[in-house]
């Protein structure tokens, strides 16, 4: 096979201190062209980030809830930059452009569940089914998406949509992992603990520090696994999930420290 494309797509990067500028960061670093996505046009502000680091880099600002947001992402990527080959799911949660308000399961409406799986989770599927013909074309390809811990494995109070929603990555992932296989193309999904970003609240940091590792985790820590689980050397591990928490997830003693 021919070397595959140097080329990836990551969406929800508007933030500079998020995971998604992280990644992008990460992979230019590495020799990939990246186009960056977000809803508002902070994200000409991260690829002039980008281009402060010699990353060749481009940004497109695009409502993933939509289709025609989803084609203008694909559509800038092939037109600069070729066949995208690698793909990171990380819009949601923190969409400046529309606030979501939380709800338990007595208090959510129908049209805040699927508000909440359309932003968190739905925005995934379809940036996914874009971009599966143009990696099977390459006959390569690196998906990754960014659930959470909330959802797939824990879960704290007043927010079902978002947890449905990020446990339901998991099940795209793995589902979407053996569909593609065969293609060469690998579907794997991070879960990110308590990660400490500019508009972490003090309950947010409290609950990092009482993590095993004592503090919450950065948002390199997080694009680190990523990349990973992005690079051609993780050929053979698909349909998984990576809990980057600091151990969050399996202290049983929790308040003994």
């Amino acid at each position: 096979m021919d070397t595959p494309s140097r080329v990836a797509i990551i969406t929800g990067a508007g933030s500079a201190e998020g995971i998604g500028a992280a990644v992008a960061m990460m992979l230019g670093r590495a020799g990939m062209k990246v186009v960056v996505t977000s809803t508002t046009d902070r994200i000409h502000e991260r690829v002039s980030d980008l281009h402060r680091a010699d990353i060749d880099a481009s940004g497109v600002v695009a409502d993933l809830t939509e289709q025609r947001g989803v084609d203008a992402v694909l559509t800038a990527a092939r037109e600069r930059y070729g066949v995208p080959t690698v793909l990171i799911n990380n819009a949601g949660l923190t969409s400046v452009s529309r606030a979501e308000p939380t709800a338990a399961i007595d208090d959510i409406s129908i049209e805040q569940w699927r508000s909440a799986l359309d932003l968190n989770l739905t925005t995934a599927l379809r940036m996914t089914r874009a971009v599966i013909p143009h990696m099977r074309e390459a006959g390569y390809g690196r998906i990754v998406n960014v659930a959470s811990l909330s959802g797939p494995v824990m879960a704290y109070r007043g927010d079902i949509g978002y947890h449905a929603a990020k446990a339901g990555m998991i099940g795209l992932t793995r589902g979407t992992a053996i569909d593609v296989a065969a293609s060469g193309i690998t579907v794997n999904a991070v879960a990110p603990g308590w990660i400490s970003t500019s508009s972490s609240s003090d309950h947010e940091r409290s609950m990092g520090r009482a993590t095993p590792m004592g503090r919450s985790g950065s948002a390199e820590e997080v694009a680190s696994a990523i990349c990973s689980l992005a690079g051609a050397g993780a050929s053979y591990i698909t349909g998984q999930l990576l809990l980057v928490d600091g151990g969050n997830s399996i202290d049983e003693e929790r308040g003994m420290g």
